[in-house]
């Protein structure tokens, strides 16, 4: 409860902070594939139905202010893709091993989609599922049949032995050979490593630690060692093969209680994840295996067993010099404890008050694309205006050259057309539009009126078609790299709209 009271009056307290909404900030969905299903909307529909199903999901969560996407590509040991270790997934087609008719390539089609709109993508996998039921059937290619011994059975779900070297080093192959064939900007995994404890059941991998793991005295410590493994080596193995690709990790909300470790975090959470998902998330921090961590903070302001003000306070001083991000949970609103309807914004505002915290993952696309208890209006109202995403300094500092306004022109029917050379290193670019007499400044992201992709020539282009009459506007540009390093402002052009049809009148600043 001390926390709670803290919470209260720092909220009252920062409130025009928290109103000074950051141009920085990464604002992801988390689009799911199987179980709580995003997207596609059943199994087996054809490609053109998903493809418009995908589009309108990204434009829905551009339209509330989202930047950046987490889609699940490999869920289960099958793939969202052609891929040349695992069979097509039974929940893009509804038969695993077949693929989509009309045959397209998902990914490929989802990372452009994405990039067309300027939003990060980052590739979800699932390291260690392989079945969601017990019923699960297998396609022919799948490597269930030809290696039986990579595979345990726990909760009638079949998992890889995450124990058994030969499991280990063919996931590993599984996921770089995405980052390897697709423009990724990241690679995530959720929180799923050894699968959460069942009770009354133990996990069976007893045969791989008496021939692997005789160096560790206890069980638990060598399950740590081999996910220690596993992060690690994918960690050397992308940034070799595209160091601009980053790798995250959204565990489990609770590293651990403080009851068993002085370094914990004051909750009571029944399952952690250094004690029972073999996942210790602060070592990896430690060691900058990982490039962000999103921490699932399921829980309401002011819950007992784990408070979100608690956990939001305790990941802020453990993420150790790299991103910090949340995960929030908008599948939540309207249920029991999230009945205020404030709940969300009011952990965004608290989010705010913290310098190391990056930004928010929320569970999941379809919140948003049902439009849940008018969340939609919501989060135009915490996101009014566009987003950076969050450089990385560690990965690249170096921002592209400043481009420079070549050409303006247009009309009042048309609006303004700015035309510029295209720059070297340019990811895509940024508009800014000031009001005559105002300051010209980069720094607000409210003079941000678009975020352009490049576009695939020497002279780039974009239409400002929201311009008024008789008004007066100044135009800079910026260059944004493939990490998020922005150039200087270009130098500014000055333009007045007329109050007839046209051609406007152009001034250099």
């Amino acid at each position: 409860m001390r926390y709670f009271s803290l919470f209260l009056g720092l909220l009252a307290a920062l409130t025009s902070m928290a109103q000074e909404h950051p141009k920085r900030e990464l604002r992801a969905a988390w689009i799911a594939t199987v179980s709580n299903i995003d997207w596609p909307s059943k199994p087996g529909l054809n490609a053109y139905d998903q493809q418009a199903e995908y589009t309108h999901l990204l434009d829905i969560l551009k339209g509330v202010g989202m930047n950046a996407v987490i889609v699940q590509v490999r869920p289960t040991a099958d793939a969202f893709y052609p891929s040349s270790y695992e069979p097509w997934s039974e929940f893009l087609t509804g038969q695993q091993g077949k693929s989509p008719e009309p045959y397209y390539n998902p990914l490929a089609f989802m990372i452009a989609e994405a990039h067309k709109r300027c939003m990060e993508f980052h590739a979800w996998f699932n390291p260690y599922r392989v079945s969601i039921r017990d019923s699960a059937t297998f396609a022919a290619n799948h490597p269930f049949h030809s290696h039986p011994e990579w595979f345990v059975k726990y909760g009638g779900r079949w998992y890889y032995d995450p124990g058994h070297p030969g499991a280990q080093e063919y996931v590993l192959q599984t996921i770089i050979e995405i980052v390897r064939h697709y423009d990724l900007d990241a690679v995530h995994f959720d929180d799923y490593f050894y699968p959460y404890r069942i009770a009354g059941e133990v996990f069976p991998d007893s045969c791989s630690y008496q021939d692997y793991g005789q160096a560790y005295a206890n069980i638990d410590d060598w399950r740590r060692s081999n996910v220690d493994f596993f992060v690690r080596e994918l960690s050397a193995r992308i940034k070799q093969e595209k160091p601009h690709v980053k790798f995250g990790i959204s565990p489990f909300g609770v590293w651990r209680n403080d009851d068993k470790d002085p370094e914990g975090s004051r909750t009571r959470a029944g399952q952690t994840n250094y004690d029972d998902l073999y996942a210790d998330v602060l070592k990896w921090l430690k060691e900058g295996w990982i490039d962000y961590v999103t921490p699932q903070l399921y829980w309401h302001i002011g819950f007992e067993v784990a408070d979100y003000s608690v956990l939001v306070d305790w990941w802020s001083k453990h993420s150790y010099g790299r991103q910090l991000f949340i995960g929030q949970a908008a599948y939540r609103i309207g249920r029991a404890g999230w009945e205020d309807p404030d709940e969300l914004a009011n952990q965004i505002a608290l989010n705010r008050t913290y310098q190391e915290i990056g930004g928010s993952m929320y569970f999941s696309a379809k919140v948003f694309a049902e439009d849940r208890l008018g969340i939609n209006a919501k989060m135009k109202s915490i996101y009014p205006s566009p987003a950076l995403v969050p450089a990385m300094s560690w990965i690249d500092t170096t921002a592209p050259s400043a481009p420079t306004i070549q050409q303006v022109g247009g009309s009042q029917t048309d609006g303004v057309m700015l035309s510029w050379a295209d720059t070297t290193d340019a990811a895509y670019y940024v508009v800014y539009r000031f009001q005559q007499g105002t300051q010209i400044s980069a720094d607000n992201p409210a003079n941000i009126t678009a975020i352009v992709p490049r576009q695939p020539s020497a002279l780039q282009s974009w239409r400002d078609a929201t311009v008024s009459k008789r008004t007066s506007y100044i135009y800079g540009i910026t260059a944004v790299d493939r990490t998020h390093n922005e150039s200087e402002l270009s130098p500014t052009v000055s333009v007045r709209t007329r109050g007839r049809k046209g051609s406007v009148r152009v001034g250099n600043r």
